[in-house]
């Protein structure tokens, strides 16, 4: 349990599905529930009101959608971290909200107390996508979604500007190894690729390491490559 309080809000269009989630997550003594929404055009406001820490958000609303609203809240300075819920672990629409930084998803179908632990481990700003969780996203991303020749050609820009190990941890990134992995790859400790990844992320302007898998995807998937 943190020693703070997690503010957190709910987002999706099932009334049932907002009761049942509240029940769960306000039953943790870390969380409170200080808002629901059953549509994204509610979030921007409701975010305002009551300022949360993290935002939990179903995919599909039918006014707006939670990709629409992710891609507003994390573009505003001071966003809280987004927490997507949906049904398909491996949906176009889900790679969208990640590109846009949401820290990670769950399925509705995801055990009550492994919600709870993802949204805790989200709001203290740690992804909640497993190494190979990250590979089996970028090998959806890969096998469907080719990148177009704009967005691979500003991917490899935005990566030549990193410094020769910072590209390779992030092209290690990128295939999804975690930290140790990539350590005892590239001859160095947990803690400096930890480092080298914080770098990274701040030079590049991203919110998490799945961000920078995908990035690294789109250069890799340029025209010749």
């Amino acid at each position: 349990m943190t020693s703070r309080t997690i503010r957190l809000i709910i987002v999706d269009d099932d009334a049932l599905v907002r009761a049942g989630l509240t029940f769960m997550l306000g039953g943790a003594g870390d969380i409170e529930i200080v808002g629901e929404a059953a549509d994204g055009s509610e979030v921007p406001a409701l975010v305002e009101r009551v300022a949360p820490d993290v935002v939990l958000m179903d995919i599909r609303m039918p006014a707006v959608d939670g990709l629409t609203a992710t891609e507003a809240l994390r573009a505003r300075p001071g966003a809280p971290e987004v927490l997507v819920l949906t049904t398909f672990h491996a949906d176009e629409q889900v790679l969208r909200a990640l590109r846009a930084g949401a820290a990670g998803f769950v399925l509705k179908d995801t055990p009550p107390a492994e919600i709870v632990a993802a949204v805790r481990r989200v709001a203290a700003g740690d992804p909640v996508l497993s190494p190979a969780v990250t590979r089996q996203l970028i090998g959806h991303v890969a096998g469907a979604e080719p990148a177009p020749a704009r967005r691979g050609d500003a991917a490899a820009e935005r990566l030549a500007a990193l410094a020769e190990r910072e590209r390779e941890v992030a092209h290690a990134v990128g295939e999804g190894s975690s930290n140790a992995e990539i350590a005892a790859r590239l001859y160095m400790s947990v803690p400096t690729v930890k480092a080298h990844v914080s770098r990274i992320l701040a030079k590049l302007g991203l919110n998490n390491r799945v961000q920078i898998a995908l990035l690294v995807h789109d250069a890799n998937q340029r025209p010749g490559e």
